[in-house]
């Protein structure tokens, strides 16, 4: 499997990484450690998780149950040392958490503990800040989206601050990197300079959504990624199901997510399945596995450091893991670039 630097930190990557956020709830705890065992056994070096999972549903009562089931894995596994494991400090609006407390100085050490003591291990390799106090653009968010309402002293102030407690942690050796998710370029060039000023942890990461369904990152952040070595962590890649076909025609499988929540995080819009379609055919067209297609679309991406895929089951991390070395052609590409200029951004 390809393996990709993680920005300036010299640590390495595999172009696919295992999500879990359905560890504990739609996957139990035993197939939870299987599907690591499988993942790595197959290449995949990097796992991905937050405090505030699992999802679907998402909950105060079982917030920080994912990371529990890793952190049993890994004290019985005896193999944390081939894992690349990052997690997530949850912020301010999600009020099972810290009573929805924003990010801030005071609130990281605290959360970095209880993150190494739900995963039983000394040291996280990439803490990412979940999303931004001052609002994010993701999740739908980029048709209504307004920064004035913004206040940049403070959002500045609050970076600079939190960056100083991340030092600390990283010279206790309890973070190795640091990384975003759900951010903006405006506020990742921030996070830059402030850190490149004073000397302090540099972004090594983004997590954003990205997959031919959702292409939002292509052009500012993609140039920033590219120019500041900033890897993009490309999360919902299969746009939450609708690339692997398994909606169409109004299809809902049985513990499906869409069973879960029937607008999919707004991804349910009456433009989703035709475009959807529209891959789906390039696929066949091709004789290319559309989950294979898509997963191989983001990793081919320059600025993509790795692409962050869910498996309910193992039958669905072995579908996953089978097309790992695709490798998609400049007619695959060109049909892909056709169909996206046809159906930009369904949802």
């Amino acid at each position: 499997m390809k393996m990709n630097p993680l920005g300036r930190t010299g640590i390495m990557v595999s172009d696919l990484c295992l999500g879990t956020m359905t560890f504990s709830t739609q996957t139990p705890a035993e197939d939870a450690h299987r599907q690591i065992d499988m993942a790595l056994d197959h290449g995949v070096n990097f796992v991905d998780t937050a405090e505030m999972y699992p999802t679907n549903p998402l909950s105060k009562d079982t917030a920080g149950n994912t990371e529990k089931v890793i952190g049993d894995w890994i004290e019985t596994s005896g193999r944390r040392n081939e894992v690349v494991l990052a997690t997530k400090h949850a912020g301010e609006g999600y009020m099972g958490i810290r009573e929805g407390a924003p990010i801030s100085a005071a609130t990281i050490v605290e959360t970095v503990e209880g993150n190494l003591r739900r995963l039983k291990t000394d040291y996280i390799d990439l803490y990412q800040f979940h999303w931004p106090n001052r609002g994010s653009y993701m999740f739908r968010q980029n048709w209504t989206f307004d920064p004035t309402k913004q206040n940049k002293d403070e959002a500045l102030a609050n970076m600079g601050e939190c960056l100083v407690e991340l030092q600390k942690l990283v010279d206790q050796g309890k973070i190795r990197a640091f990384g975003l998710s759900n951010e903006s370029a405006w506020g990742t060039a921030q996070w830059l300079r402030i850190s490149e000023e004073r000397e302090l942890p540099r972004v090594a990461s983004i997590q954003n959504e990205y997959s031919l369904l959702c292409r939002l990152y292509d052009t500012d952040l993609a140039e920033l990624g590219h120019n500041e070595d900033v890897g993009l962590m490309a999360f919902s890649p299969l746009a939450t199901g609708f690339l692997t076909g398994k909606y169409q025609g109004d299809a809902m499988p049985e513990a499906s997510r869409m069973t879960f929540g029937e607008k999919m995080g707004g991804r349910n819009t009456a433009r989703v399945r035709p475009a959807a379609a529209a891959y789906l055919e390039i696929a066949k067209l091709h004789g290319i596995d559309p989950v294979h297609m898509a997963l191989a679309f983001c990793t081919s991406r320059p600025f993509v450091a790795t692409a962050i895929f869910g498996a309910t089951t193992l039958q669905q991390l072995t579908h996953i893991l089978e097309g790992r070395d695709v490798v998609l052609g400049d007619e695959v590409l060109a049909d892909i670039d056709q169909t996206h200029r046809a159906h930009p951004m369904p949802f």
